[in-house]
């Protein structure tokens, strides 16, 4: 059993849910988002962008690995902030574009 917090954009909402029941389901403990301001169409302020960006670095603090939502390979820039901050933790880096089918 692991902790994973999920990263990716707030677009991917469908495939956060996907996931988060795949590794629930795998025995993992799984941290996500709060809420998908970009697939919700949910105003937020710069001040609570900034927020939630100290927020889920402490997610990412919390977890054994991260496992990036990235349909098709597309990353943003702060998922690309935050594969980085995971990484120079130690934590390891997987990858919905790379994930087994069925997984």
């Amino acid at each position: 059993m692991k902790v994973i917090t999920l990263c990716g954009s707030t677009r991917f909402k469908r495939q956060f849910r996907e996931m988060e029941a795949a590794l629930t389901l795998q025995g993992h403990v799984v941290i996500s988002l709060g809420f998908f301001e970009q697939s919700d169409n949910i105003p937020v302020t710069p001040e609570q962008a900034l927020l939630f960006e100290r927020i889920h670095r402490r997610k990412i603090d919390l977890a054994d690995e991260i496992f990036v939502i990235d349909p098709d390979g597309y990353i943003g820039e702060s998922t690309r902030s935050e594969i980085a901050y995971a990484m120079a933790k130690g934590k390891a880096v997987r990858y919905y574009s790379e994930r087994e089918p069925n997984r």
